[in-house]
């Protein structure tokens, strides 16, 4: 493969800035020196004068092809990592579903056949357990030899994903014997049924309906409950898509105690809010998720705790469904409303413009979009930060560029935008994985099967 010399621009990593030229050669980084200190030569050059160079883009939560509600999430492998590329993001994790009365190898063998030839970029899975039993917690041991090395249990959706405080803690037990890390979808899903049947009986059928039936004390309440089955199981914890201020109340009071407890917050807690569910119309369903989007004063703690440390890591939890036939299924119902947001392609331009807006700093931009998640699913240094050594995943940003989010200019295979009309300062230029071009000056050059898949190691946040 040929050397690339990138020059001119700030090198900014979760660590350090410094104005460097980046020497890849092949599929990794190899050197940075000063501008000009050395005489390298290289087949490509990539002027970054004035431009930040920055490690490419994990997003840790990503559902691509998802099957949820009667339809599939509208991003395929394929559409939703070339998405992904244009904003930046380098490495997907994505969730592989173990469907109830199957294995766990199963369900994963199914994630690997739809994502097999199809990413632009490169891509990881965690295993989603439905069925907790001493085969699935068998099979958890050899998925974590594999490269498998997440789980995600739901206090959520009974009758879908759920499982109850005992399953709960005997998968939280066997990960504290292999390594590997719980993930958590901390909301009382039986109590939240009860408030859904008697919202719709009385009339309440409207989009809005569906934050206020999901409200935050019962994501108060389910964290409180993981956490403290984590600790009884001797496990680390990691709690999924944090979106209200009790929630992270109860994540806050566990670090102090010093438990290896980590929570993620999302870009759509961060920007958008209750007014969003509450467009006129159905317009609503658009921003139905699950946490669902609270009312903005909460979106102050929730940067405060990106700023503190109460929360490590931003992702997406990318789960697209059209308006026009699939948020539509909801119409009359919101209870059937397909609950995602898609986002993959928004992330990177929206924490940048968090730094404009002055709520974090640069480097803290890199740490919770590119260095923390690598950490935390055991990626690190492989990816998440441009170093000797490190996969030359590598995004050219444009940090003066303005731009309008739009539907109309975007590249998720969706017909909405959660952000549609919001100016951000910030725009990528161009993106190299592994040292290929995927992104080169704002055009799509990378191609289906590039991306390959990769075995992670522990949480290295846990030892």
């Amino acid at each position: 493969m040929a050397r690339t010399l990138i020059t001119g621009g700030l090198v900014v990593t979760a660590s350090d800035e410094t104005h460097a030229d980046v020497l890849v050669d092949g599929a990794r980084v190899v050197a940075l020196a000063a501008h000009g200190s050395q005489p390298w030569t290289a087949e490509r050059v990539i002027d970054a004068t004035g431009k930040y160079v920055i490690p490419g883009g994990v997003d840790a939560h990503t559902h691509m092809e998802m099957p949820f509600g009667g339809t599939y999430a509208s991003d395929t492998f394929e559409t939703g990592t070339r998405a992904a590329a244009w904003g930046g993001t380098t490495t997907i994790v994505d969730f592989a579903i173990q469907s109830k009365g199957r294995s766990l190898t199963e369900g994963l063998d199914t994630w690997f056949a739809k994502a097999d030839g199809k990413c632009a970029v490169d891509y990881g899975f965690h295993m989603i357990m439905s069925d907790v039993n001493e085969s699935s917690l068998a099979e958890m041991d050899r998925l974590v030899a594999a490269g498998i090395s997440s789980f995600k249990l739901f206090t959520a959706y009974p009758g879908v994903f759920y499982s109850d405080d005992g399953r709960i803690l005997r998968a939280m037990q066997r990960a504290a014997s292999n390594g590997g890390l719980v993930m958590a979808h901390a909301e009382n899903g039986p109590a939240i049924d009860v408030l859904v049947e008697q919202a719709l009986a009385r009339g309440e059928r409207d989009p809005r309906h569906h934050g206020e039936v999901r409200r935050a004390l019962l994501e108060a309440e389910a964290t409180h409950r993981v956490i403290r089955l984590s600790q009884v199981a001797g496990a680390p914890l990691y709690v999924v898509h944090v979106s209200a201020r009790e929630a992270l109340a109860e994540l806050a009071r566990a670090r102090a105690e010093e438990l290896p407890v980590f929570g993620e917050t999302c870009p759509q807690y961060l920007f958008l809010s209750t007014d969003n569910l509450a467009e006129p119309g159905f317009e609503g369903a658009k921003y139905v998720c699950s946490t669902p989007l609270r009312p903005k004063d909460h979106q102050e703690a929730l940067w405060r705790g990106l700023r503190t440390n109460e929360l490590q890591v931003v992702s997406t939890d990318h789960c697209p469904f059209c308006f026009k036939g699939q948020k539509e299924l909801g119409r009359g119902d919101f209870s059937k409303i397909p609950n995602g947001m898609p986002g993959v392609e928004n992330r990177m331009d929206l924490l940048h413009q968090a730094v404009v807006d002055g709520h974090i700093d640069r480097r803290r931009w890199i740490e919770l979009a590119c260095a923390a998640p690598a950490r935390m699913f055991g990626l690190y240094p492989k990816k998440g930060t441009v170093a000797p050594g490190s996969d030359a995943d590598i995004v050219v940003y444009d940090p003066h560029a303005e731009q309008t989010v739009s539907a109309a200019t975007h590249h998720m295979n969706v017909d909405y935008s959660a952000y549609e009309g919001k100016r951000l300062t910030g725009r990528v230029e161009t993106v190299l994985s592994r040292g290929e071009p995927v992104i080169d000056e704002r055009a799509y050059v990378g191609h289906a099967g590039h991306g390959t898949f990769l075995p992670r190691g522990l949480c290295q946040y846990a030892g």
